[in-house]
């Protein structure tokens, strides 16, 4: 093993960035009986909270440091003589020589990626966790288990990083494989209540069945390509033919596997059903899986695995209309939603979806765009709802709420922005990677997933102003006891939701798409598009605002009567298209019924017990001929003896 030398001033950032969070969650699992003190407890939170911060700055650091740190790498190739890459981008790598797994071909690689994409992603990672973590501080401060909660919530962050800093599959596996984990653990963080548990359990589940897909695409992409780390995977598939419309070929074949995991952990048609029940955690947990980590780990693998994908034209259409269904669907959806929560957590698997979209028409940086915007703007609404509950003494129904900002000013201005953004209304940062989604779509001459996805984006700003409407403005329909008890959120709460709204309103103007173009080295979809788009989801998103203001403001009896009108379509929103019902019924006749019947009936009745019986009447039997034999006549033993004298 020969060490790295030192590089720069950054060589050893990377590290911290990715093993801060570990540390923290190792010594709050380590003293966490010490911890349990008021006073230590308190302790616990900041030291969950400066571990990530100094992550983020870390990440900070080498982001900015990001081009000297290539040039370095490269001197450190030449020194021990290995091939140049392709891309000037470079593999960040602790150890050169040492191999974590090398053995019948299969060469696994201790190795960090230090790019661009790998720069967003833990800025999002470790800057919105950060903040995160600090409005936990309030939001948990009176919670008996919030040294437990803020040690799950580090090694969520650890896992995630690991995630997107891994250089191989297998190393991005295990880091995708911590947060399913960690996701289980936090959605069931309250698990005296039965929903919080079958929640966490609904997530673990549904998400294994993802990952079962993502375990076969490795193997067939090791067994296709003779590798499972990241680069020369894709630069293997770069080099073979395109493969074509409903050609299943190997690439076409590892890419759709993949997908499958994809959509289990960003929640898209048809495992997205874990998603909603996930509200049932704590609600900085939830900001922390639809902001900053988990969801958006399959957006990331596709986008990481950006030259993989654009040999098979296949699979890009499967990803562009599985995220265009999603999206659409998910929308709809929202717009039946009573739960402050669950009509955010419908959203995210819209956005999810508008995301993939990006990515199905080859706009990888545009999705990756999206993802970073969005990132602000979500974890800026879901702790913004978490401030309305706290004011709300922990009701989530909207029907139960209403002119809450006279009370809560900063949550509501601070919930204004975050509306506004990912409606997409200008200039925050939703209208410009929104925006560059449909002109993707446009460009590429989608005009089907152009249309569908403009039609989603009147939904959303439908859905968002429903949302503000119902809870902010009107009358208060809580009740005197609950109008009493309606209180703004504490500083410590506030600030993150400041900082988020600055971030909602600014981060668009990051040019995201140009930054990561070194990274795909793919000529970029949305490079062009019409003047007139802008405008023209400009006046989308204000005719879903506009629809809202009137149906719930100006006549707020309309909906009712709506209601009644379109009672079946709405039942099937109720019901969610059906999906929770039809997994249920699978589940619960297939999986147990048919698990009873198969081994209770077929293997407990008929082989076990058809054993232990058989054993009992082979002894009977043989019992039963042995006594006929015993007569107790001398005469029948006489000729048993000269019977065996003549045989002898």
């Amino acid at each position: 093993m020969v060490a790295l030398p030192r590089l720069l001033s950054v060589d050893i950032l990377p590290f911290f960035a990715l093993f801060l969070p570990l540390g923290g969650f190792l010594v709050l699992s380590l003293f966490e009986p010490a911890l349990r003190r008021d006073r230590e407890e308190r302790g616990a939170g900041i030291l969950a909270c400066a571990t990530v911060v100094l992550s983020f700055a870390a990440s900070a650091w080498t982001a900015l440091h990001l081009g000297d740190a290539a040039q370095g790498l490269e001197a450190v190739r030449a020194q021990y003589h290995l091939p140049p890459r392709a891309s000037p981008y470079m593999p960040y790598q602790p150890w050169i020589g040492f191999d974590w797994i090398d053995v019948a071909g299969l060469r696994v690689p201790i190795a960090l990626l230090l790019d661009p994409l790998t720069s967003v992603m833990t800025l999002v990672v470790t800057g919105v966790g950060s903040l995160i973590h600090v409005y936990s501080l309030g939001y948990m401060a009176h919670d008996e288990d919030r040294v437990r909660y803020f040690s799950y919530l580090n090694l969520f962050t650890f896992f995630m990083l690991l995630l997107v800093m891994g250089s191989s599959l297998l190393l991005m596996f295990i880091g995708w494989e911590g947060v399913g984990l960690c996701s289980y653990l936090l959605i069931g963080f309250w698990y005296r209540k039965k929903s919080a548990a079958d929640a966490g359990k609904k997530a673990f589940i549904v998400n294994r069945i993802g990952d079962a897909g993502l375990i076969v695409g490795m193997i067939v992409a090791f067994h296709a390509f003779g590798t499972l780390d990241l680069f020369p995977l894709t630069d293997a598939a770069a080099a073979r033919p395109a493969e074509h419309w409903g050609e299943l070929g190997p690439i076409t074949a590892v890419a759709l596997l993949l997908f499958v995991g994809a959509c289990g952990k960003s929640a898209q048609i048809p495992l997205h059903v874990w998603l909603p029940d996930a509200m049932e955690g704590p609600t900085p947990v939830s900001a922390l899986i639809h902001a900053a980590t988990m969801v958006t780990a399959g957006v990331y693998m596709v986008a990481r695995l950006a030259p993989l994908y654009a040999r098979s034209e296949t699979a890009m259409a499967v990803v562009a209309v599985i995220g265009t269904a999603t999206a659409l669907m998910a929308a709809t959806i929202a717009l039946v939603q009573t739960d402050i929560k669950r009509v955010l957590a419908y959203s995210t698997i819209s956005q999810l979806g508008y995301m993939f979209l990006a990515c199905g028409v080859g706009a990888f940086g545009v999705a990756i765009f999206h993802l970073f915007t969005h990132a602000f703007f979500k974890a800026l609404l879901f702790l913004g709802s978490g401030s309305v509950i706290h004011a709300m003494g922990g009701e989530q129904d909207m029907r139960r709420m209403g002119g809450l900002w006279r009370r809560i000013p900063w949550t509501f201005g601070t919930f204004v922005v975050g509306s506004l953004a990912i409606a997409g209304i200008p200039p925050l940062a939703g209208f410009f990677s929104k925006d560059a989604i449909l002109g993707s779509a446009l460009e590429e001459r989608h005009a089907v997933l152009f249309a569908l996805g403009m039609a989603t984006a009147a939904l959303t700003a439908f859905y968002m102003a429903r949302l503000l409407f119902l809870t902010f403005f009107g009358r208060f329909r809580g009740g005197h006891e609950a109008e009493h008890h309606l209180h703004e959120s504490p500083w410590v709460m506030l600030a993150p939701l400041v900082l988020l709204a600055i971030g909602s309103a600014t981060v668009g103007f990051v040019k995201v798409p140009e930054l990561l173009a070194p990274v795909f080295r793919l000529p970029e979809a949305a490079a062009r598009h019409p003047g007139w788009l802008p405008i023209a989801a400009t006046l989308v998103a204000v005719l879903g605002i506009a629809g809202a203001y009137w149906l719930y403001l100006i006549f707020p009896e309309t909906p009712a009567r709506i209601r009644s009108a379109v009672h079946p379509a709405e039942r099937v929103l109720e019901e969610k298209y059906g999906f929770d019902r039809a997994y249920d019924g699978f589940a619960r006749r297939v999986v147990v019924d048919g698990s009873r019947k198969a081994l209770w009936q077929g293997l407990d009745a008929t082989v076990i017990d058809g054993a232990v019986n058989g054993a009992g009447r082979f002894t009977a039997g043989v019992s039963s001929a042995v006594r006929l034999v015993q007569t107790g006549l001398v005469r029948g033993y006489a000729l048993l003896i000269l019977g065996g004298a003549v045989t002898l």
